[in-house]
């Protein structure tokens, strides 16, 4: 029979004053950010290990709130639940005065850049600056990934306490293969020695990421300190992958430009300091206290109002408003001081609040491969369907995208079942072929194994595998693919692992267009 507690993944025991309700509430929109957005009323009541009707109270409150949308069986997160990781990153303010920087350093590299903060023994995104290429490398903002596993990783670590190492120790111990870390892959090997690691950093004070969070992926790291107290406020990191650098590359080539650009972005946070005073002005929003009665009254038990007024009491930070007292929070939310006392307390157990030294409160720093289904248009192949990957480095479509077919496994599919015709052919990388003899050749092996294997033709890094589609005459209409960087597979692993799953695929696409083909279009003159 579950339970009206969940698990929370701090050990420290839940203050006699922290509100359970709240607890819970955050417990089920933790679970529902986890599982992308959406997730069964009995998959929350699994996964939080909350008892059924409480489940539907705290989402029915959420559903009050516009937070969650309830459809049928399902709770649905909707936009306005930004509102709430938007608070946190309004009141860092580091997006708004980094961004444009690292936007720049991501331009004069034609890298990618990211931003991230420390979230106890993890670290979060809070910006990024991606190129646009088929191969991409790309984190969601707010991602949760295992400090030893990421190069901000160990810088941050080098500024862990005692307790901070005890923590993450348990956490290895209790979570060897990063299961609770959905954004990362499984971890496929120990890694290095993370306390060695960090040490290292502090003495060096950038960090390299050869290929721990997965194969291919590189990234080198420099702190970005607060002038006010000199601690890490983020980490900027150059991102990239072994087909363009290796981290060797990254250290000795781009970690000086790196470097240049943190000074810079240190000295826009030293004069943002000194130029922006605290904004002391904190207005209630009218009527929520006659709001949530209401709502009290209408939804009777179903609405928890100690959930909803302590969800309120994170949208009182924000830019300008980074770090509050008591009583400013109760007067940005018009709740008493002890109410808002005990939702504070409870956040800061959550880890998402912390106390300063002058009783302020502040927000804290808290097959898987791409498959595509595209046409022959001309010369070309264009892109109809597609489902990506949640890989941290994936290739990056979109649907509607056009490529030359010579160069692609999907055009060689497509280009093998068509008439003969003649190509302009150019190199779109050292290894694209150019000679139409060698390209009949690879046409012709095509056919005679039924898939198309093309490596790095299209763009250094890339390989992709494609199947042919054909409808109920034997024609091949469509064909289908799935692309992944070279680092991942042998090419042998590849045909191993994937054409059987990518042929069943086609099989089933095929079985839908026989169903299809059956039915005619009926006109009405």
């Amino acid at each position: 029979m579950p339970s009206d507690t969940t698990m929370d993944d701090r050990t420290a025991a839940v203050p006699a004053e922290a509100v359970a309700p709240l607890i819970r509430g955050v417990a089920v929109v933790r679970q529902l950010t986890e599982a992308g957005g959406v997730l069964s009323l009995s998959g929350l009541e699994r996964a939080t290990g909350l008892a059924r009707s409480t489940v539907d109270r705290i989402t029915a409150t959420l559903a009050r709130m516009g937070y969650v949308r309830l459809a049928g069986r399902d709770a649905v997160l909707t936009p306005r639940i930004m509102e709430l990781g938007n608070a946190y990153l309004a009141a860092l303010r580091l997006p708004s005065l980094l961004d444009a920087r690292a936007d720049a350093l991501a331009d004069e590299l034609d890298e990618s850049v990211s931003l991230a903060v420390a979230d106890r023994d993890g670290i979060r995104f809070i910006h990024q600056a991606t190129r646009r290429r088929a191969m991409s490398l790309s984190f969601r903002i707010g991602d949760l990934l295992p400090a030893e596993r990421t190069a901000p990783g160990p810088l941050f670590a080098s500024e862990w306490t005692d307790a901070d190492w005890r923590h993450w120790r348990e956490r290895r111990a209790a979570d060897p293969t990063d299961a609770g870390f959905p954004a990362v892959p499984v971890r496929a090997s120990p890694g290095p020695d993370f306390e060695r690691w960090a040490a290292q950093v502090r003495q060096d004070g950038w960090a390299l990421d050869d290929q721990l969070i997965e194969p291919g992926l590189v990234a080198v790291s420099v702190p970005v300190r607060d002038p006010r107290t000199g601690t890490i406020a983020c980490v900027a990191s150059v991102v990239s992958h072994t087909s363009r650098h290796t981290a060797e590359d990254l250290r000795n080539s781009l970690l000086p430009r790196l470097r240049s650009a943190v000074r810079t972005m240190e000295e826009d946070l030293a004069e943002d300091a000194r130029a922006a005073p605290r904004d002391e002005s904190v207005a209630a929003p009218s009527g929520l206290a006659t709001w949530t009665g209401a709502s009290k009254q209408e939804l009777g038990r179903e609405f928890v109002e100690s959930l909803a007024r302590g969800l309120t009491v994170l949208t009182a930070f924000g830019e300008g408003r980074a770090e509050l007292t008591l009583t400013e929070v109760a007067q940005a939310t018009g709740l008493a001081r002890a109410t808002a006392r005990r939702a504070l307390i409870t956040y800061e157990h959550l880890g998402l609040i912390a106390t300063s030294g002058d009783r302020r409160f502040a927000l804290a720093s808290r097959i898987h491969e791409s498959a595509s289904l595209a046409i022959l248009v001309g010369d070309e192949i264009q892109y109809t369907a597609r489902v990506a990957t949640s890989r941290v480095m994936s290739v990056n479509i979109a649907v509607g995208t056009r490529f030359p077919a010579y160069a692609t496994a999907l055009g060689r599919v497509l280009l093998a079942d068509a008439p003969a015709r003649e190509h302009a052919l150019r190199a779109l990388t050292p290894h694209t072929l150019t000679d139409p003899v060698a390209l009949a050749a690879a046409l012709e092996t095509v056919r005679a194994q039924g898939y198309a294997l093309v490596d790095e033709e299209l763009e250094a890094g890339l390989r992709s595998i494609a199947v042919p589609v054909r409808d109920r005459t034997g024609r091949v209409v469509a064909a289908l693919n799935t692309a992944t960087h070279v680092a991942r597979r042998t090419v042998e692993e590849y045909v191993r692992d994937i054409l059987p799953e990518l042929t069943a695929t086609a099989t089933a696409v095929e079985a839908d267009l026989r169903v299809a083909g059956r039915f005619t279009r009926v006109s009405v003159s």
